[in-house]
């Protein structure tokens, strides 16, 4: 089959979940988990070779593209780097979860919906019209529901998942609404012929409202951000990770492309971007500061940190130059491995003192006293997670945030200036809860559920190891995620008619 790289990079994720889900229905036994696993990793891993492929076409200026009836998919820089962001943390989920839900039924499931998630996540990344691109963003969302909802036995689970199905479904309605009034407003719903046609007028901008509050609520924009942190405390701990490192970044890359067909329509999405930001990032920190769950603090982390972005991306929309929209785009890959790692090690901690005895209340700050002592390799990646979120140098997480703010500063506009100024207060201010973290587990002595606590399995030290040196890289060299986040840019600029 005379297919495009990209088009594989969907297909061998789906396929590796339909035998998958297979296999775990008809084998059976004590080990049987072991086999929905493994092919669900090699599926994944897999993928690398068309993303490679599909990478070096882009770089070399090779437009990639597949037509098939109406629906048209187009890879450019913006969807390479949410391809890449959803492939590493896929792989390294996969290699988590497989200690981690080794106790749990219905395994197949959760081997089956997550690479479909990320197939549909990367069809998502490619739509280049308004509808097909909603259809890809439902079907992402439906694996979601359930894969959050996978300790259906629990109470506290099926109550998150239905949170996170109402609100979403609402939003969808608002983006369907929205869809329909740019097509009978423009007679056509195509990206590209969107930003030649689109005109400033009430209905467009009624449109445009409405996809911000749709797609909000996926990203998680204050204040539609209220399925998060329930979803996040009672999925899986590699579901968390990868709601928070790619679901909700797919939500923001999706608002991206459609305020991009919409530019013309009016001058305050710049505007409007940047006020979310900077509620975000409050709202996220200092609804933190409360929290004495892991989970839900690293939640409400998400929401402080999509402020960030959102920044960035608002700086370049502002101004029309990429370094803020570069920023925005580093950010966004650096939040998805350190968000990334900050709920793997949290899972460690989570699996050797509750899950890894069939105990699912969660993990509670108290409870991580004198971790450091018995789980050091949990304790440090954490460590340099938050750290790296809280923008310490010479993590990750720093030099994402540096390139906002200096990208900020180069508009000499002072209202920016004063908003980048905030946005470093807020950096600060979101160490009040991560030092705590930080220091219970390095400086108190262990507390009886730590002594209590089963080991770690080895294999769920691979994505902590891995994840940790990619986060210091990063910090130290950030120029080498060039290559990735300057085409991302380039390609919203482009979305821009820049």
């Amino acid at each position: 089959m005379n297919l495009p790289a990209f088009v594989w990079l969907m297909l061998i994720p789906a396929l590796a979940a339909v035998l998958a889900y297979l296999v775990g229905r008809i084998v059976h036994g004590a080990k049987a988990w072991y086999l929905p696993c493994v092919i669900t990793l090699m599926g994944l891993m897999g993928a690398w070779v068309p993303f490679v492929q599909t990478a070096g076409a882009l770089a070399q200026g090779v437009a990639e593209q597949y037509t098939l009836g109406s629906l048209t998919l187009r890879m450019d820089g913006l969807g390479l780097l949410l391809t890449a962001v959803a492939l590493v943390l896929g792989t390294l989920v996969v290699i988590f979860s497989g200690p981690d839900l080794a106790r749990e039924t219905g395994q197949e499931k959760f081997y089956a919906m997550l690479p479909l998630m990320i197939s549909m996540i990367i069809g998502l990344a490619c739509a280049t019209d308004l509808f097909n691109m909603w259809i890809w963003f439902e079907t992402m969302a439906v694996t979601s529901y359930l894969l959050v909802a996978f300790y259906r036995n629990q109470p506290a689970a099926l109550e998150a998942g239905f949170k996170y199905l109402v609100q979403s479904a609402a939003g969808s309605v608002l983006i369907v609404t929205g869809i329909a009034v740019v097509f009978a407003a423009t007679g056509s719903v195509n990206l590209d012929l969107l930003r030649q046609v689109a005109k400033p007028s009430a209905e467009l901008i009624a449109a445009g409202a409405l996809f911000i509050v749709g797609f909000g609520v996926k990203t998680a924009l204050v204040p539609m951000h209220t399925w998060l942190p329930d979803a996040h405390s009672q999925a899986p701990s590699g579901i968390s990770a990868m709601l928070s490192g790619v679901v909700i970044e797919a939500g923001l890359v999706v608002l991206m492309r459609t305020l991009g067909a919409l530019v013309a329509v009016s001058s305050s999405w710049s505007v409007l971007l940047m006020g979310f930001g900077a509620v975000n990032m409050l709202v996220g920190n200092l609804m933190a500061l409360r929290q004495k769950q892991v989970k839900r603090l690293l939640a409400y982390s998400s929401v402080a940190q999509i402020g960030y972005m959102l920044l960035g991306l608002g700086i370049a929309l502002y101004s029309g130059q990429a370094d803020g929209a570069q920023g925005g785009f580093f950010h966004l890959f650096n939040h998805g491995l350190m968000k990334g790692l900050a709920f793997l090690s949290a899972g460690v901690l989570l699996y050797s003192l509750h899950t890894g005895r069939g105990d699912h209340r969660p993990l509670l700050i108290d409870e991580l006293s004198g971790a450091a002592k018995r789980y050091p390799l949990a304790a440090l990646a954490l460590s340099l997670a938050v750290l790296g979120l809280g923008g310490l140098p010479p993590l990750a997480g720093f030099m994402s945030k540096w390139q906002i703010f200096s990208a900020g500063f180069e508009t000499r506009n002072v209202w920016l200036e004063w908003l980048v100024v905030f946005a470093a207060l807020n950096s600060v201010l979101s160490l009040a809860y991560y030092m705590p973290l930080i220091n219970a587990m390095y400086r108190l002595e262990p507390s009886a559920r730590v002594e209590g606590g089963v080991n770690m399995p080895k294999v769920m030290g691979v994505p902590l190891v891995v994840l940790s040196l990619a986060v210091i890289a990063l910090g130290v060299w950030p120029a080498l995620m060039n290559w990735l986040t300057l085409p991302a840019a380039q390609a919203f600029l482009r979305n821009l008619g820049g």
